[in-house]
């Protein structure tokens, strides 16, 4: 089973969601499962960037992004856990929101007709980190465009 075990008890997996079997869910000890939405990780980043630099964020997670095929990979788990190791308390809520992410990539490299795949988490995060715009700005600005803005968009930030 693809699956990222929590500290807290609970872990992250895939099942059905309104579109496909790629849904990312998080599932707690009592087996309640919810869908973390792009607004929340991203108000999560927003923050650590203030603590950490948004440069160290960023860079931290397109490590994560080279590494994303569309399979998952325990592998890159296991990096994940080096990478947020260093960031001392918060280690484990940024595990958590870096393997949401990894996650949802490995989803959108496997959402059928998603010619953007995983550059759509990128995008989303270069415009948070990098460009400075707002989480509620970050998780909703790409909604109606077309694919070839966004790959424009994409492309002038350098992937």
């Amino acid at each position: 089973m693809n699956k990222i075990d929590l500290i807290n008890g609970s872990y992250l997996c895939y099942n059905k969601g309104k579109f496909d079997n790629w849904c990312v869910y998080e599932v707690d000890k009592n087996g309640e499962k919810k869908a973390p939405k792009d607004i929340e990780y991203f108000n999560d980043l927003y923050e650590y960037g203030k603590i950490f630099g948004n440069d160290e964020i960023y860079n931290d997670f397109v490590k994560i992004y080279n590494m994303t095929t569309n399979t998952f990979e325990q592998k890159v788990v296991d990096e994940i856990k080096k990478i947020t190791y260093k960031y001392g308390n918060l280690k484990n809520e940024l595990f958590k929101d870096l393997s949401i992410l990894y996650m949802a990539m490995i989803s959108e490299q496997n959402k059928k007709n998603a010619i953007l795949g995983k550059r759509i988490k990128r995008l989303g995060l270069y415009y948070l980190l990098i460009k400075k715009q707002p989480p509620e700005y970050c998780a909703k600005f790409m909604i109606g465009k077309k694919w070839q803005e966004l790959d424009k968009l994409c492309t002038e930030g350098g992937f």
